[in-house]
This record gives structure tokens, sequence and C-alpha cells, in this order.
């Protein structure tokens, strides 16, 4: 059959002869499709905005915390607490060789950073250049906390982003300027962009970093350290270091290497693999419930097909009787099908892509940065698994419009 213009014309008269049949099945493929594209753009959004969570932090990162013991150990009750010390990094590093980058962090909370006229709530962090393997800087301007600051106990500073558009609103380089932290007065020399809000001991956006030596001596704790960062080298799992961790800290401080209440052991590779099989679990429903309502849209439309070749019968006979083909009886189904199909797809296409694109207006003003669309070739592709959805769902209607015979449909008659 030659797709001319009156081909399409009957086709269209079809659609049109059973509009209360083809508005029902259409709205089945159209709430397929919606759903489908929906769901894949909020996936999609959903694992951006996860992403930008955990954005910067290291994937193969240990974080020790030390708390109360719960069990006596030579002489010692349960309940003592210990304190982690700067000499307990050098120890790691050689006593434990899967660990790579080993470092510590000493925290201050709710000081006050003050410029000029503006003033904010800010954290404050001792930091070494080696934790920038675990919580990865974005440099906006400048450079982070280097090896000479921390040996001569530099007071210099890198701010976060918040504190940066808060206190320099006119938006210039503010390296080399002096920023009022607490009592104190320290050089900028960075700016660090990060946005990830996975974070230790506070976000970086509002995050003031300081040489750990530095940071030592304010707090005048001497040796201690409030936790312990470390990354696992690669072949390693942060799972299979764990005991040997707890064995080199429970020996130097005196407790018990079983006592695991005494250490508590933050793996971020635990987190990441959760977070990544999550979203491979949302993704395969996703795909089951697009496809289960799309796969019943179709089912829908071969059954509304079926009806009108039965109601069709005489014409077809008819068109038979005249000279067509069974070749073009069965096109013009398959075709009927499948426009059927496409438009209502069409519709659901748009309509998901609003939908999205409001979502995405939405959080933006909730100040999350969110992108919760679908590529043009999601849709492209989408379009054409409807397209085979129709032809799949008119065959069985076709094939028994192309068996009618004109006889029998003048009997019927």
């Amino acid at each position: 059959m030659k797709f001319d213009l009156d081909s399409y014309r009957e086709i269209a008269d079809a659609l049109v002869r059973n509009k209360s049949r083809s508005l029902l099945t259409g709205f089945g493929i159209f709430w397929g499709l919606f759903m489908l594209l929906f769901l894949l753009g909020g996936g999609k959004g959903v694992k951006k905005m996860l992403s930008d969570t955990f954005e910067g932090f290291a994937s193969n990162a240990v974080i020790l915390v030390s708390r109360n013991t719960s069990l006596p150990y030579k002489g010692y009750k349960e309940g003592r607490y210990w304190d982690p010390k700067y000499s307990d990094l050098d120890r790691l590093r050689t006593l434990v060789p899967e660990l790579d980058v080993v470092t510590g962090q000493i925290a201050f909370y709710n000081w006050k950073a003050v410029r000029n006229t503006n003033s904010m709530s800010v954290r404050v962090k001792g930091l070494s250049p080696e934790y920038s393997a675990i919580e990865t800087p974005k440099m906006k301007y400048g450079r982070f906390i280097n090896e000479v600051d921390v040996l001569n106990k530099r007071k210099v500073c890198v701010i976060g982003k918040e504190i940066y558009r808060n206190l320099f609103p006119e938006g210039e380089d503010p390296c080399g300027s002096f920023l009022q932290v607490g009592s104190l007065y320290f050089q900028i020399v960075g700016v660090d962009f990060s946005s990830g809000s996975l974070s230790i001991n506070g976000n970086a956006t509002n995050t003031v970093s300081i040489p750990i030596s530095l940071a030592q001596q304010l707090k005048r704790s001497g040796n201690v350290v409030d936790l312990i960062c470390a990354t696992v080298r690669n072949g390693y799992s942060a799972k299979s270091v764990e005991p040997s961790i707890r064995q080199v800290m429970a020996r130097q401080h005196n407790y018990d290497a079983e006592d695991e209440s005494a250490l508590l052991i933050l793996n971020t590779q635990e987190i990441f693999t959760l977070v990544d099989s999550l979203f491979k679990g949302v993704d395969f429903i996703i795909w089951l419930i697009g496809l289960g309502t799309l796969l019943a849209g179709a089912i829908g439309v071969s059954n509304i097909m079926m009806v009108t070749v039965k109601e069709r019968t005489t014409e077809i006979g008819i068109r038979r009787a005249i000279g067509a083909t069974p070749g073009e009886i069965l096109s013009q189904i398959i075709t009927e099908s499948v426009a059927l199909t496409v438009i209502a797809g069409s519709f659901g296409i748009v309509f998901s892509v609003l939908l999205l694109n409001l979502t995405e207006v939405i959080l933006s003003w909730n100040g999350e940065v969110a992108s919760f669309q679908i590529s043009f070739w999601t849709a492209v592709l989408a379009l054409a698994l409807l397209a085979l959805l129709g032809i799949i769902a008119g065959l069985a209607p076709a094939f028994r419009a192309m068996h009618i015979k004109p006889v029998d449909a003048m009997r019927d008659e």
C-alpha cells in the first residue's frame, strides 16, 4: 500500500470514527510514556543532587573517632575516654602500609568571622596539606594550606564559598586580605568553592581552614587531634584494613582491640557502595514501572484495534473485493496502531518535559541546583520504542483483517 494523502486520510478517518476508544487507549499510552520519562528525568535529577552532595569527598576514606571504652582492660575500667594523638599519624603510616594518606583534623565551632561591617558565624578547621586527599578543594582563588604554613604556624587561612560571598560581596579576589576570626587576624591565601554537603565537622562552604600546627597551639591541647582521616591504597578495601587499624590504636592507647565501641571507624567505601546500589535499584524500578505501564497500554491498543477490525469487517471485505491486496490491509491496520501510539506518546513526552522543567524551577527557588531533564536521544528512543510497540500491538488485528474474505464479509452484512 502506498502511503499517499488518501491513505493518511483513511487512517485519520478510522481514528476519528473510533474516537472514544482511541482517546481511552491513547491516554493509556500517554500515561505510560509520561510515567517512564518523568521517572527517568526525576531519577537523573536525584542522582545529580546526591552526586553533588558527595562531590570532592574521597570514596576510599576511613575516619577514626575516639569514644568511651565499653570493656575493662589491664586495670582500666570501662567508660574511659581516650584522645587520638598527632603522633598516631606516623604510627599508622608505618604499621598499616595499606593506608595511603593519613592526616588529622582539629575543629573549632561558633567562631565569628568579621570584615568591615560584615560578619557571620563560621567553623574553623586545623588542616594539613594532605587533607586535600580526603576533601578535594575546588580553588576559586589562591591556594590551599601548604607544608610551609604548617611548619611555620603561619596565620593564614582558606575560606569557603559562603564566607566569600557574605564578606566579599563585591566579588573581588580576597587573597592577601586580612580576615578577623575570633580575636585573631588571618591572611587569606585561598577561596575554596567546594559545594559538596558531605564533610567532616562542618560544611566546607562556611569553614575557615588554618594550618593544623596553629590550631594545636590555639586549642592548647598539646599533641591531641580531634579525629584522624586516612585513605586506602588501590587494591585494598577499607573493611579489610579496619582490624589492623584497631590493633595499632588499641595497643597505643591501652584498650581492648576487640572493643569496637572505643573506636568508631566511618567507612566511606560502604557509603558510596550503598548509594551506588540504591541508584541501580531506582533505575530498575523506574524501567519496571514505565515499561509495565507502556505494555499495558500496548495491550489496550491491540484490543481496541481488534474490536475496530471486527466492526469494519464489511468495509474490509469490500476493499478486498475491489482489488485491495492482503498486504495493503495489513499495512493500514498496523499504521493505524502505530499512529495511535506515536501521537499519544508525543503528548506524553511534551507533558513530562514540561513537568520536569517545573520541578527544576521549584527546586531552584529553594536554593537547590537541580537538573531534572531527559536527553533528546532518550525522547527519540522512547518514541521509537512506542512505534515498535504499536507495530506489535497491531499485528494480531492486522492478520485477522488480512484473512477476511469478501464472501464472508458480505454474509456478515
